[in-house]
């Protein structure tokens, strides 16, 4: 029996990186996984991954700034299962540097990173109070959502508001018996993360990425599998009391 026996869970922006470790694992632990992500093909690349070695698990497009179209995702997800154990909001972009960034670029980041995880909880608690006190809400924040970063304020506000908002959805769900935790991933080894370093000036990312990791006390990039093995912890009864909680998965760095 795996730690996910019999429950459904659903992870946004789970194609690639680590939303696809995430849902991998989550999948050989028992769950039906409901990926989704705005590129179809790589949902469905990670759900035949998944099935390839046994697992259970289903595609679905989803743009979540559309929230009609996340909306609907949520009721095929009641027409399917009829509840829901395990939500993790991952979707997430790194914001345009800087303070001189168009009101497009502010909204877009603010959007992705936390609005739609807001709005994907909204739809989701009927569903997760369904679960019988087996819900569990997570998301993606960031170490740039609890220590200040120069290179996204936008960036940064998004994913402070992450972790401000799981700990109001955490208190104001307690009753219902859903937790909600958020994970702080420091530098992950996936493509996105150089991204985070584009438009700086004086600087190539790739000198930017280097700099960066001489701050993270283990002196390594994390792996988007650990990541997967903090929101296994998050979604599992292992962590049956644990509520609120930001969990840095960043290799020491908040710790200095």
């Amino acid at each position: 029996m795996g730690k996910l026996e019999g429950r459904v869970a659903l992870i946004t922006a789970a194609g690639s990186g680590m939303g696809a470790a995430t849902a991998q694992l989550l999948a050989s632990e028992g769950a039906h996984v409901i990926v989704t992500d705005l590129d179809k093909s790589a949902a469905e690349s990670t759900v035949q991954r998944i099935k390839d070695v046994g697992g259970n698990a289903t595609a679905r497009q989803l743009n979540v700034t559309d929230l009609d179209a996340m909306q609907e995702v949520f009721r095929q997800v009641e027409r399917d299962h009829g509840v829901l154990h395990v939500l993790h909001n991952h979707a997430g972009l790194p914001g345009s540097p800087g303070l001189n960034i168009t009101e497009e670029q502010f909204d877009l980041a603010i959007n992705i990173n936390l609005k739609s995880g807001f709005f994907a909880t909204s739809y989701a608690v009927p569903l997760l109070r369904k679960a019988n006190g087996k819900g569990s809400v997570i998301f993606t924040s960031s170490i740039g959502g609890v220590s200040g970063s120069h290179l996204s304020p936008v960036y940064s506000a998004a994913k402070g508001g992450v972790v401000v908002m799981m700990k109001s959805i955490a208190l104001h769900l307690a009753h219902d018996g859903i937790r909600a935790n958020a994970i702080c991933p420091g530098p992950i080894d996936t493509p996105m993360f150089p991204k985070f370093f584009d438009g700086q000036p004086n600087s190539s990312p790739e000198e930017l990425v280097e700099r960066m990791l001489t701050t993270i006390p283990l002196g390594r990039r994390g792996l988007p599998e650990e990541i997967a093995s903090a929101v296994l912890f998050l979604a599992s009864d292992d962590s049956s009391f644990v509520t609120g909680v930001a969990l840095p998965v960043d290799g020491g760095f908040l710790a200095r």
